[in-house]
């Protein structure tokens, strides 16, 4: 797991070959005007998922705590602040169901071993390894998913 500021972003290009164009999507588009909605970057290996709505109670997010296989998940905040439960992968032990290929999504039921912040112009890069819990808090919030596939 990656925490940063998004000023801080393109010194993450080198992790993974799909980041720079990930990233430039990012920092060439005023994201805070973009209506909410899917947009495919390259296709099915990067899309950009942009949210807006409001944040959730802990309970009702870490009924969905969750990791992937096929995607990698930069989240930026662009308004707002969220909340965030993670836990490392190889620490959980209770999946609640089997993966799910479809929606690239596997929930697992064991509690978060830490809790942190992000605020806007802040984010969050999960790889399949790391379990989490977003959206966490009371307040309204505009973020951006980047899916950029693994392999």
């Amino acid at each position: 797991m990656v925490i940063d500021k998004l000023s801080e972003i393109n010194k993450y290009a080198s992790l993974h070959p799909r980041f720079v164009k990930s990233i430039d999507y990012i920092v060439t588009n005023n994201l805070l005007i973009a209506e909410p909605g899917t947009v495919l970057v390259d296709g099915e290996d990067i899309k950009a998922i942009i949210m807006e709505g409001n944040c959730v109670p802990a309970e009702e997010s870490l009924a969905g705590f969750e990791c992937h296989n096929t995607y990698i998940d930069i989240q930026i905040v662009l308004k707002g602040k969220e909340t965030v439960g993670w836990r490392a992968r190889t620490s959980c032990s209770a999946p609640k169901d089997e993966y799910s290929e479809e929606k690239d999504v596997l929930f697992y039921a064991d509690a978060p071993t830490l809790f942190f912040e992000l605020q806007a112009g802040m984010f969050s890069i999960y790889f399949p390894e790391d379990v989490h819990a977003p959206m966490i808090g009371d307040d309204p919030i505009k973020k951006v998913v980047m899916k950029v596939r693994v392999n």
